[in-house]
Protein backbone atom coordinates (compact mmCIF):
# COMPACT_ATOMS: atom_id res chain seq x y z
CA UNK A 1 0.00 0.00 0.00
CA UNK A 2 1.37 3.62 -0.99
CA UNK A 3 1.21 6.10 1.28
CA UNK A 4 1.42 9.65 1.56
CA UNK A 5 5.33 9.74 2.31
CA UNK A 6 6.01 7.32 -0.32
CA UNK A 7 3.91 9.95 -3.23
CA UNK A 8 5.86 12.73 -1.75
CA UNK A 9 9.02 10.98 -2.39
CA UNK A 10 8.51 9.98 -5.80
CA UNK A 11 6.95 13.18 -6.78
CA UNK A 12 10.43 15.50 -6.92
CA UNK A 13 12.11 12.85 -8.43
CA UNK A 14 9.87 12.91 -11.31
CA UNK A 15 10.06 16.45 -11.62
CA UNK A 16 13.74 16.28 -11.23
CA UNK A 17 13.98 13.63 -14.15
CA UNK A 18 11.19 15.78 -16.53
CA UNK A 19 13.73 18.76 -15.76
CA UNK A 20 16.31 16.99 -17.05
CA UNK A 21 15.24 15.88 -20.14
CA UNK A 22 13.83 19.08 -21.09
CA UNK A 23 17.63 20.86 -20.46
CA UNK A 24 19.16 17.39 -22.71
CA UNK A 25 16.76 18.47 -24.88
CA UNK A 26 17.69 22.40 -25.18
CA UNK A 27 21.25 21.44 -24.98
CA UNK A 28 20.98 19.16 -28.24
CA UNK A 29 18.43 21.84 -30.12
CA UNK A 30 21.15 24.24 -29.15
CA UNK A 31 24.41 22.40 -30.32
CA UNK A 32 22.00 22.04 -33.44
CA UNK A 33 21.06 25.14 -34.47
CA UNK A 34 25.02 26.16 -33.85
CA UNK A 35 26.29 23.38 -36.15
CA UNK A 36 24.06 24.52 -38.89
CA UNK A 37 24.58 28.35 -37.99
CA UNK A 38 28.53 27.35 -38.94
CA UNK A 39 27.68 25.48 -42.10
CA UNK A 40 26.04 28.26 -43.39
CA UNK A 41 28.29 30.94 -42.58
CA UNK A 42 31.39 28.45 -43.89
CA UNK A 43 29.43 28.03 -46.97
CA UNK A 44 28.33 32.02 -47.39
CA UNK A 45 31.63 33.84 -46.77
CA UNK A 46 34.39 31.14 -46.91
CA UNK A 47 34.12 30.83 -51.40
CA UNK A 48 33.98 34.79 -51.79
CA UNK A 49 36.64 35.17 -49.39
CA UNK A 50 38.68 32.44 -51.21
CA UNK A 51 38.91 31.03 -54.12
CA UNK A 52 39.60 27.52 -55.42
CA UNK A 53 40.97 26.45 -58.40
CA UNK A 54 39.60 23.39 -58.87
CA UNK A 55 41.71 22.10 -61.38
CA UNK A 56 45.14 23.18 -59.75
CA UNK A 57 47.87 20.64 -59.18
CA UNK A 58 50.86 20.92 -56.29
CA UNK A 59 52.57 17.06 -56.84
CA UNK A 60 54.73 18.23 -54.25
CA UNK A 61 52.23 18.87 -51.19
CA UNK A 62 50.98 15.83 -52.08
CA UNK A 63 48.73 13.24 -49.63
CA UNK A 64 49.93 15.69 -46.76
CA UNK A 65 48.61 14.51 -42.99
CA UNK A 66 46.78 17.39 -41.01
CA UNK A 67 49.37 19.99 -39.90
CA UNK A 68 48.88 23.27 -38.93
CA UNK A 69 49.64 24.81 -42.31
CA UNK A 70 46.67 22.01 -43.71
CA UNK A 71 44.55 21.80 -40.52
CA UNK A 72 42.78 18.49 -42.87
CA UNK A 73 45.84 17.77 -45.14
CA UNK A 74 45.97 17.89 -48.78
CA UNK A 75 44.60 15.40 -51.52
CA UNK A 76 46.39 13.22 -54.06
CA UNK A 77 47.16 16.23 -56.16
CA UNK A 78 48.49 18.53 -53.44
CA UNK A 79 45.09 20.51 -52.76
CA UNK A 80 43.95 21.96 -49.51
CA UNK A 81 41.66 19.50 -48.26
CA UNK A 82 39.57 21.79 -45.98
CA UNK A 83 38.69 24.40 -48.77
CA UNK A 84 37.55 21.89 -51.20
CA UNK A 85 35.55 20.02 -48.04
CA UNK A 86 34.02 23.37 -47.54
CA UNK A 87 33.38 24.07 -51.63
CA UNK A 88 32.08 20.16 -51.56
CA UNK A 89 29.03 21.39 -48.84
CA UNK A 90 28.07 24.11 -50.83
CA UNK A 91 27.74 22.37 -53.61
CA UNK A 92 25.70 19.61 -51.56
CA UNK A 93 24.22 21.79 -49.36
CA UNK A 94 22.58 23.69 -52.26
CA UNK A 95 21.49 20.52 -54.69
CA UNK A 96 19.85 19.71 -51.54
CA UNK A 97 18.23 22.79 -50.64
CA UNK A 98 16.84 23.36 -54.19
CA UNK A 99 15.47 19.56 -54.48
CA UNK A 100 14.11 19.44 -51.14
CA UNK A 101 12.20 22.69 -52.49
CA UNK A 102 11.21 21.31 -55.67
CA UNK A 103 10.27 17.89 -54.38
CA UNK A 104 7.97 19.42 -51.34
CA UNK A 105 6.07 21.94 -54.20
CA UNK A 106 5.36 19.00 -56.29
CA UNK A 107 4.52 16.58 -53.52
CA UNK A 108 2.36 19.52 -51.91
CA UNK A 109 0.38 20.13 -55.26
CA UNK A 110 -0.13 16.39 -56.19
CA UNK A 111 -1.32 15.77 -52.12
CA UNK A 112 -3.68 18.63 -52.05
CA UNK A 113 -5.05 17.93 -54.90
CA UNK A 114 -5.81 14.18 -54.51
CA UNK A 115 -7.12 15.04 -50.83
CA UNK A 116 -9.36 17.96 -52.30
CA UNK A 117 -10.51 16.47 -55.37
CA UNK A 118 -11.44 12.49 -53.57
CA UNK A 119 -12.92 9.86 -55.16
CA UNK A 120 -11.19 8.04 -58.20
CA UNK A 121 -8.61 10.63 -58.86
CA UNK A 122 -7.84 10.21 -55.03
CA UNK A 123 -7.55 6.35 -55.82
CA UNK A 124 -5.39 7.03 -59.39
CA UNK A 125 -3.15 9.52 -57.97
CA UNK A 126 -2.32 7.50 -55.10
CA UNK A 127 -1.64 4.67 -56.72
CA UNK A 128 0.75 6.18 -58.80
CA UNK A 129 2.36 7.17 -56.02
CA UNK A 130 2.82 4.01 -54.71
CA UNK A 131 3.65 2.94 -58.27
CA UNK A 132 6.81 4.53 -58.12
CA UNK A 133 7.52 3.82 -54.34
CA UNK A 134 7.70 0.16 -55.30
CA UNK A 135 10.64 1.62 -57.42
CA UNK A 136 14.20 1.83 -54.89
CA UNK A 137 14.92 5.86 -55.00
CA UNK A 138 18.81 5.30 -55.81
CA UNK A 139 17.82 2.75 -58.97
CA UNK A 140 15.19 5.45 -60.60
CA UNK A 141 17.70 8.45 -59.71
CA UNK A 142 20.58 6.51 -61.36
CA UNK A 143 18.38 6.49 -64.89
CA UNK A 144 17.49 9.91 -64.87
CA UNK A 145 20.33 11.18 -64.16
CA UNK A 146 21.75 8.65 -67.26
CA UNK A 147 19.82 10.63 -69.59
CA UNK A 148 21.66 13.92 -69.27
CA UNK A 149 25.22 15.27 -69.05
CA UNK A 150 27.02 15.22 -65.48
CA UNK A 151 26.09 18.46 -63.40
CA UNK A 152 24.43 20.02 -60.96
CA UNK A 153 21.28 20.56 -62.56
CA UNK A 154 20.70 16.77 -63.40
CA UNK A 155 21.66 15.85 -60.34
CA UNK A 156 18.55 18.16 -58.63
CA UNK A 157 16.30 16.99 -61.28
CA UNK A 158 16.84 13.16 -60.34
CA UNK A 159 16.64 13.81 -56.69
CA UNK A 160 13.58 16.13 -56.85
CA UNK A 161 11.90 13.77 -59.22
CA UNK A 162 12.24 10.71 -56.58
CA UNK A 163 11.63 12.03 -53.56
CA UNK A 164 8.47 14.32 -53.37
CA UNK A 165 6.24 10.76 -53.30
CA UNK A 166 6.44 11.11 -49.15
CA UNK A 167 5.53 14.88 -49.49
CA UNK A 168 2.51 13.64 -51.23
CA UNK A 169 1.09 11.13 -48.84
CA UNK A 170 2.00 13.60 -45.68
CA UNK A 171 -0.26 16.52 -47.39
CA UNK A 172 -3.01 14.47 -48.57
CA UNK A 173 -3.38 12.56 -45.44
CA UNK A 174 -3.64 16.10 -43.60
CA UNK A 175 -6.08 17.50 -45.84
CA UNK A 176 -8.28 14.70 -45.45
CA UNK A 177 -7.78 15.11 -41.37
CA UNK A 178 -9.21 19.34 -42.36
CA UNK A 179 -12.15 18.59 -44.37
CA UNK A 180 -13.67 16.66 -41.46
CA UNK A 181 -13.35 19.93 -39.58
CA UNK A 182 -16.43 21.97 -38.88
CA UNK A 183 -14.96 25.80 -40.43
CA UNK A 184 -14.66 23.54 -43.95
CA UNK A 185 -18.62 22.24 -43.76
CA UNK A 186 -19.42 25.86 -42.70
CA UNK A 187 -17.23 27.22 -46.06
CA UNK A 188 -19.01 24.71 -48.61
CA UNK A 189 -22.46 25.55 -46.75
CA UNK A 190 -21.48 29.18 -47.16
CA UNK A 191 -21.54 28.60 -50.81
CA UNK A 192 -17.36 28.13 -51.63
CA UNK A 193 -16.36 26.73 -54.50
CA UNK A 194 -13.88 23.74 -54.14
CA UNK A 195 -11.02 25.86 -55.61
CA UNK A 196 -11.62 28.59 -52.84
CA UNK A 197 -11.84 25.74 -50.10
CA UNK A 198 -8.31 24.42 -51.49
CA UNK A 199 -6.44 27.58 -51.36
CA UNK A 200 -7.90 29.38 -48.77
CA UNK A 201 -8.50 26.91 -45.84
CA UNK A 202 -6.73 23.55 -47.04
CA UNK A 203 -3.15 24.34 -48.40
CA UNK A 204 -2.42 27.04 -45.24
CA UNK A 205 -3.62 24.34 -42.90
CA UNK A 206 -1.31 22.04 -44.58
CA UNK A 207 2.02 24.10 -44.85
CA UNK A 208 3.45 23.36 -41.48
CA UNK A 209 3.47 19.72 -42.43
CA UNK A 210 4.86 20.32 -46.00
CA UNK A 211 7.53 22.55 -44.31
CA UNK A 212 8.76 20.29 -42.24
CA UNK A 213 8.74 17.76 -44.93
CA UNK A 214 11.14 20.08 -46.71
CA UNK A 215 13.48 20.47 -43.97
CA UNK A 216 13.44 16.62 -43.30
CA UNK A 217 14.26 15.97 -46.94
CA UNK A 218 17.49 18.26 -47.40
CA UNK A 219 19.87 15.60 -45.30
CA UNK A 220 18.21 12.88 -47.85
CA UNK A 221 18.45 14.75 -51.03
CA UNK A 222 22.11 15.39 -49.31
CA UNK A 223 23.27 11.89 -48.90
CA UNK A 224 21.43 10.75 -52.30
CA UNK A 225 23.74 13.41 -54.26
CA UNK A 226 27.02 12.02 -52.19
CA UNK A 227 25.61 9.10 -53.41
CA UNK A 228 25.34 9.57 -57.43
CA UNK A 229 28.39 11.82 -57.39
CA UNK A 230 30.37 8.41 -55.75
CA UNK A 231 29.07 6.20 -59.01
CA UNK A 232 30.77 8.69 -60.81
CA UNK A 233 27.00 9.81 -62.10
CA UNK A 234 26.55 12.55 -60.70
CA UNK A 235 28.59 16.19 -60.72
CA UNK A 236 32.00 15.95 -62.72
CA UNK A 237 35.03 14.46 -61.15
CA UNK A 238 36.89 17.94 -60.89
CA UNK A 239 34.14 19.41 -59.42
CA UNK A 240 34.37 19.53 -55.43
CA UNK A 241 31.52 17.82 -53.65
CA UNK A 242 30.86 15.77 -50.69
CA UNK A 243 30.47 12.34 -53.05
CA UNK A 244 33.32 13.29 -55.52
CA UNK A 245 35.62 14.24 -52.82
CA UNK A 246 34.79 10.51 -50.79
CA UNK A 247 35.04 8.96 -54.33
CA UNK A 248 38.50 10.47 -55.44
CA UNK A 249 40.35 9.67 -51.89
CA UNK A 250 39.01 5.14 -52.30
CA UNK A 251 43.10 4.79 -53.56
CA UNK A 252 43.94 6.83 -50.87
CA UNK A 253 42.28 5.00 -47.83
CA UNK A 254 43.55 1.48 -49.50
CA UNK A 255 47.15 2.86 -49.36
CA UNK A 256 46.70 4.31 -45.59
CA UNK A 257 46.00 7.90 -45.40
CA UNK A 258 42.46 7.88 -43.87
CA UNK A 259 42.01 12.01 -43.86
CA UNK A 260 40.57 12.26 -47.68
CA UNK A 261 38.00 10.03 -46.47
CA UNK A 262 37.28 10.77 -43.09
CA UNK A 263 36.82 14.72 -43.15
CA UNK A 264 34.54 15.13 -46.35
CA UNK A 265 32.26 11.88 -44.37
CA UNK A 266 32.35 14.50 -41.48
CA UNK A 267 31.51 17.06 -43.36
CA UNK A 268 28.42 15.09 -44.65
CA UNK A 269 27.13 13.65 -41.57
CA UNK A 270 27.58 16.25 -38.49
CA UNK A 271 25.56 19.11 -40.99
CA UNK A 272 22.65 16.45 -41.73
CA UNK A 273 22.31 15.07 -38.30
CA UNK A 274 21.74 19.02 -37.01
CA UNK A 275 19.52 19.65 -39.78
CA UNK A 276 17.62 16.28 -39.06
CA UNK A 277 17.46 17.50 -35.05
CA UNK A 278 16.35 20.99 -35.64
CA UNK A 279 13.30 19.57 -38.25
CA UNK A 280 12.61 17.15 -34.67
CA UNK A 281 12.94 19.98 -32.55
CA UNK A 282 9.86 21.42 -35.50
CA UNK A 283 8.05 18.45 -35.08
CA UNK A 284 7.89 18.41 -31.48
CA UNK A 285 6.25 22.11 -32.00
CA UNK A 286 3.69 21.66 -34.35
CA UNK A 287 2.69 18.13 -32.81
CA UNK A 288 2.45 19.23 -29.01
CA UNK A 289 0.98 15.64 -28.20
CA UNK A 290 4.41 13.90 -28.70
CA UNK A 291 5.95 16.59 -27.52
CA UNK A 292 4.65 15.65 -24.12
CA UNK A 293 4.66 12.22 -24.25
CA UNK A 294 8.81 13.27 -24.51
CA UNK A 295 8.46 15.07 -21.49
CA UNK A 296 7.38 12.88 -19.16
Amino acid sequence: MTTDADTADVRPAWRAHGTSRRSTHVLRLRACAALVAVTVLAVLLVPPLVQLDQQAVDLAAKLEPPSWAHPFGTDDVGRDLLLRCVYGLRVSLLVGVVAALTATVIGTAVGAAAGALGGWADRLVMRLVDTLSSVPHLLLGIFIVAMFRPGVWPVVISVALTHWLSTARIVRAEVLSLRSRPFIDAAVSGGASRWRVTVRHLLPGVLPQAGLAAVLMVPHAMWHESALSFLGLGLPTHTASLGTLIQGARGSLLAGQWWPTLFPGLFLIVPTLAVAGLAGAWRERINPRRRSELML
